[in-house]
C-alpha cells in the first residue's frame, strides 16, 4: 500500500512567501514539456517529475524527481534533484543560491531577490541538460 503524502498548504499563513513561490512557479513552467510533466500544482506545492523509466547505478527507476517547491513555515523549499545524483553538479550553482542549500537537495529561499531567481533559472537549465545527457529527454 503506497503511503499518503500528508501536505498541509502552509501558504495560507505564509502571504510574504507567495509571491517568492509565484515568481519561481514562473520559472519552472516552461521546464514542463515532453516527458517532464506536472505531479503537483496547487497552492503552495509545484513538482515536475521525469515521467520515464531511468537506470542510476543499476536501479531502475519509473520516474525521476526534477524540481519542486513547497511553501513551508518561513521560507520557499526549492527541491533540486539533479544535484542528489550528481553532486558535481553543485559547482555549476549560483553562490547566493548555494548558500541556501540546507541539506542535500533543499534550497531555503526567503527573499525576492532577482540575482537569486535567476540563479534559481540558471540551475534549472543546468539540471536539464545533466538530464538530457544522461539520455533522459
Amino acid at each position: 500500500m503506497a503511503k499518503e503524502i500528508k501536505y498541509a498548504d502552509k501558504s495560507k499563513g505564509q502571504p510574504e512567501l507567495v509571491l517568492l513561490f509565484s515568481k519561481i512557479k514562473e520559472l519552472m513552467q516552461p521546464f514542463v514539456r515532453g516527458n517532464y510533466v506536472l505531479s503537483a500544482d496547487k497552492p503552495g506545492h509545484y513538482e515536475i517529475y521525469y515521467r520515464k523509466e531511468v537506470e542510476i547505478l543499476g536501479k531502475r527507476y519509473l520516474e525521476l524527481l526534477f524540481a519542486s517547491m513547497l511553501v513551508q513555515k518561513g521560507y520557499v523549499g526549492f527541491y533540486f534533484f539533479p544535484i542528489y545524483i550528481d553532486e558535481a553538479l553543485k559547482q555549476k550553482l549560483g553562490p547566493e543560491l548555494f548558500r541556501c542549500l540546507k541539506g542535500k537537495t533543499c534550497f531555503h529561499l526567503k527573499k525576492d531577490d532577482p540575482l537569486l531567481l535567476n540563479q534559481v533559472h540558471e540551475a534549472l537549465r543546468v539540471g536539464l541538460d545533466y538530464y538530457n545527457s544522461r539520455g533522459w529527454n
